[in-house]
């Protein structure tokens, strides 16, 4: 189980989902009274879904990620995709997936599938398998 910090709020939970205008955490609505979101994760997470976020910032792995509007920073290895439509990714080595963002800059490690972003700049390196 991991910890996990919006605008200053400890929660803890293996999932998290932010759509609607709503953070759900394993379940539970969790959703801060603030318009601004910044979401901190310190320890491994299993999939973390966002509509909207000013920045998102894991230090551990991660299965999945993905912001429909938001930075997206992952300190620790993932093993599946990373995806935000209007943001810039940064992460370390991506196991056996996919980075894509339309509109931001992708810097990763190691990844074995494919990268993408349609205006931004890219900094990577294939992982053999």
């Amino acid at each position: 189980m991991s910890t996990i910090r919006i605008n200053n709020m400890n929660y803890s939970g293996n999932s998290i989902s932010i759509s609607g205008n709503k953070v759900i955490i394993d379940g539970k609505d969790c959703t801060p009274d603030s318009k601004e979101i910044n979401i901190s994760v310190d320890g491994n997470i299993d999939n973390l879904e966002v509509d909207y976020c000013n920045k998102i910032s894991i230090k551990g792995a991660v299965k999945s990620a993905r912001s429909t509007s938001g930075d997206i920073e992952i300190t620790g290895e993932v093993s599946g995709n990373v995806q935000s439509v209007s943001g810039d990714i940064e992460c370390g080595d991506v196991l056996s997936g996919d980075v894509q963002t339309t509109s931001g800059d992708v810097n990763c490690g190691n990844v074995s599938g494919n990268v993408k972003s349609m205006s931004g700049d890219i900094k990577y390196k294939k992982l053999s398998i």
